[in-house]
C-alpha cells in the first residue's frame, strides 16, 4: 500500500500523462549560467527549489523536501503544445473550478433554475472547501515537481497541494445537485449520474494536466468529499430550514466565519489559501444572510416542504430565455459593482485604522487586514436583488 501510495504521489506520473496529451517543457535556451544545474534553475524559476539529500543539498530543509522562495509569479514556465484539442479542453476544465464559474454558476442557478438549490450547493460547498484548505496548510505536502512537471498555473503555486480543492468543489458541486434533484424533478438518473461523473472527472484530470496536483492530491480530495457528502447528507433538510431560524440567527453567520478565519492554521510562509477561504466563507455567510433576510421579512413566499415531481419540464421559449439572461447580466453587473465597491472602500478604511500606507501592497497579507478586507466580499443572497 505505502509503495502504491508513492507512486501516485510521484511527479513523473503527472508529467507522463502531460506528455501523452501533448504537454511539452519548452527546450533550454542557452548554456546554465555559472554552471548551475538546469533542472535547479527550473524549479527556482517556478518560487520553488527541491532540496534533494540525494544530490547532497538536503541540509537544513523542511522535512517535505521544499524550500519556499519570493516572487513565484515572476516568471512563465515555457512550454510546447502538440495536442491543442486536451489543451484548450483541460484549460476550460480547470476554468470550472475558479472563481469565474462559482461567480456566474450559482447566481444563475438560484435566478432562473432553482433558488432551493443554490442554497443547498453553496451551503455544501462552503462546508467542504473550508476543510480541504484547512487540510492542504495542516498536511502541507507539496505540489508536483518542475522539472519534470510542467505547471501552467501561477497564482496557486505557492499553496500546498493535498487536498486537491479542485477536486474536491467539483465533485460536491456535482453530485450535491444530482443528489437534491433526483426527488424533485423527473428525468433520466443514468443521464444525470453520466453528466455529474463527467463534469468532476474534466475538473479533476485539469489538476494533472496543469501540473498543479499529483494524482493522489485529486483522489484523496475526492475521497474526502465522498466523506463529507455521506456525513452531512442526514443533515441536509435541516439545513434547507436555516433561513427560519430564530433573529439571532444572523450573529452566528457572522460570528462563526470570523472565528474559523481568525484560527486558521498558521502557515510557515505566506500563501493566498488563508484569503480564498476568508472570500468562501464570507460568500456562504452572505447567501446565508440573504435567505434568512428574505424569510423573515417575508421578501419571497416560502419553498413548500416537499414539491412533487415535475412530470414534464417545461420547453424553453424565446420569452425564457430573454427573461433568463437579462436576470444573469442585470445580476451578474450588480455584484460586480457592489462587490468592488465594498472592497475598495473595506480596504481605505483598514489602511486608515491601522494606519498602514496606501501604497503597501504587503500589508493585505497582514490577518487583521486580509480577514476584513477579504470579508467585505460578503454580500447578500442574489434573491434579495433580482426577482422577476
Amino acid at each position: 500500500m505505502a509503495e502504491l501510495l508513492r507512486s501516485l504521489q510521484d511527479s513523473q506520473l503527472v508529467a507522463r500523462f502531460q506528455r501523452r496529451c501533448g504537454l511539452f517543457p519548452a527546450p533550454e535556451e542557452g548554456p546554465p549560467e555559472n554552471g548551475a544545474d538546469p533542472a535547479e534553475d527550473a524549479a527556482r524559476a517556478l518560487g520553488l527549489e527541491h532540496l534533494s539529500d540525494a544530490n547532497g543539498k538536503g541540509g537544513g530543509g523542511p522535512a517535505n523536501g521544499l524550500r519556499r522562495v519570493s516572487a513565484p509569479q515572476a516568471s512563465v514556465q515555457k512550454y510546447i503544445v502538440k495536442n491543442y484539442f486536451y489543451y484548450y479542453l483541460f484549460r476550460f476544465s480547470a476554468a470550472l473550478g475558479q472563481e469565474v464559474f462559482y461567480i456566474t454558476f450559482l447566481p444563475f442557478t438560484h435566478w432562473n433554475i432553482d433558488p432551493y438549490l443554490s442554497r443547498r450547493l453553496v451551503i455544501i460547498w462552503v462546508l467542504v472547501m473550508y476543510i480541504g484548505q484547512m487540510a492542504k496548510d495542516i498536511l502541507k505536502w507539496p505540489r508536483p515537481f518542475s522539472p519534470p512537471v510542467v505547471k501552467l498555473e501561477k497564482r496557486v503555486i505557492a499553496e500546498y497541494g493535498m487536498p486537491s480543492t479542485h477536486a474536491m468543489a467539483a465533485t460536491t458541486i456535482s453530485f450535491t445537485l444530482l443528489i437534491s434533484t433526483m426527488d424533485r424533478y423527473q428525468y433520466p438518473f443514468v443521464l444525470g449520474l453520466l453528466m455529474a461523473v463527467v463534469f468532476s472527472t474534466l475538473v479533476c484530470l485539469s489538476r494533472v494536466y496543469t501540473g498543479m496536483h499529483t494524482v493522489l492530491d485529486v483522489l484523496g480530495g475526492i475521497l474526502v468529499t465522498v466523506v463529507l457528502i455521506v456525513l452531512t447528507y442526514p443533515a441536509w433538510t435541516l439545513i434547507d430550514r436555516l433561513d427560519s431560524a430564530s433573529p439571532l440567527f444572523p450573529v452566528c453567520v457572522i460570528v462563526v466565519p470570523f472565528f474559523l478565519c481568525y484560527n486558521y492554521p498558521v502557515s510557515d510562509c505566506y500563501s493566498p489559501t488563508r484569503a480564498d477561504t476568508t472570500t468562501i466563507l464570507a460568500a456562504g455567510a452572505g447567501v446565508t444572510l440573504g435567505f434568512w433576510i428574505n424569510h423573515f421579512f417575508q421578501l419571497v413566499s416560502a419553498p413548500a416542504e416537499s414539491l412533487p415531481v415535475i412530470q414534464n419540464i417545461p420547453p424553453l421559449t424565446t420569452d425564457m430565455v430573454v427573461l433568463g439572461l437579462t436576470k444573469f447580466v442585470v445580476g451578474i453587473v450588480l455584484i460586480l459593482l457592489v462587490r468592488q465597491l465594498v472592497q475598495n472602500l473595506s480596504l481605505q478604511v483598514l489602511y486608515s485604522w491601522f494606519k498602514v500606507v496606501t501604497r503597501n501592497k504587503e500589508a493585505r497579507r497582514r490577518l487583521e487586514i486580509e480577514v476584513p478586507y477579504k470579508r467585505s466580499k460578503e454580500r447578500k443572497s442574489p434573491d434579495t436583488t433580482l426577482q422577476c
